[in-house]
This record gives C-alpha cells, structure tokens and sequence, in this order.
C-alpha cells in the first residue's frame, strides 16, 4: 500500500488486490449466495476502486477491504431486495446432524450431548466454534476478536468440528 501511495500506479494497487481475491470473493460468496455473482462483485469492487482508492486513508488494508467489500454486497443485496439467508450458508458447511444439533431450540439429550462434546473441546477450538456458530462471526472477525492468525482460527473451527462429529457419533453409537 505504502508503494502505491507514493507512486499511484495501479500495478501497485493490482497486486496488493489479488492478495486479497479469496477473501473479497468468499466474503461476496456469503451475502451474494451465487459463485457467479460473487465473482463479479469481486471483479466490479476492484473496477470501483481503482480509480478511487489514492483517495482514502487506509492504515489496515486487509481489515478496509474487508468492510469496502461487505458493504458493497450489501448494496448490491438491496439493490435485488432479497433478504440474507445465513442458515443456508452454514448448511451448506456442515453435516446435517451436526447443524441439527447446533439448533438451540431442541433442549433434549442431543443438545446436552453436544454441550458435553463442546466442553471436551480445548479452550482455543471451544471459543473458536462458538463465535462461528453462536455469535455467526467470520473467521476474519474471529481472529480480529481473539487475536488468534486467521489461519489459526480457521484450524480450530475446522478440528472443532470434526472432534465434535466424532463425540456425537460416538454418544449415538452407545
């Protein structure tokens, strides 16, 4: 960033940009719900701001571009005027029984058997899962929050997870 604000060349720009593809494009994946879309709000986003970005201030890139691309599917999601559906997004995630169980609604044996497989979990993996689920954070804002490497927190929803699928299978299977 700092090369492209002494010398405005776009190529500067371009680059740092494309570091970010996957993150712009997932974000827009999330609200958009349509690869296509998504791929061309990424696109449309970097067209947009091209022109536009020697005149911003921009201490943290990453953290900028997250929220330039957020509120710009949110302005394409009410220019369509449809609503954000994040249930689907998360099944598309995980298995069926695992978000079945994730529900706070059912107060039976299965949601106490998934408290219990929660609390086996380790601390990093235990608050790690329940921002991802609970409180329906990204794994951006997780890591902003706990201060954790986005990769670091990925990991841990992602082993989470998979120990929380096996704990539950092995409380159905007895």
């Amino acid at each position: 960033m700092i090369l492209y604000a002494q010398t405005n060349s776009s190529d500067y720009f371009g680059e740092l940009y494309d570091r970010y593809i996957p993150l712009i494009y997932g974000l827009c994946l999330k609200y958009l719900q349509n690869a296509d879309k998504a791929e061309d709000a990424t696109m449309e986003l970097f067209k947009i701001l091209l022109p536009e970005v020697s005149g911003y201030e921009i201490k943290d890139f990453k953290t900028w571009i997250y929220n330039v691309a957020k509120n710009h599917c949110l302005q394409i999601v009410r220019k369509e005027k449809r609503h954000i559906l994040v249930d689907s997004e998360i099944s598309v995630m995980e298995p069926d029984d695992v978000l079945r169980l994730l529900e706070e609604n059912d107060l039976d044996d299965e949601t106490t058997t998934l408290s219990r497989c929660v609390a086996k979990l380790p601390i990093q993996q235990k608050v790690s899962i329940s921002m991802f689920f609970k409180e329906e954070m990204s794994y951006e804002d997780i890591a902003e929050r706990t201060g954790y490497l986005l990769k670091t927190v990925k990991s841990h929803v992602e082993i989470a997870k998979k120990n929380l699928k096996i704990c539950i299978e092995k409380h159905q299977n007895k």
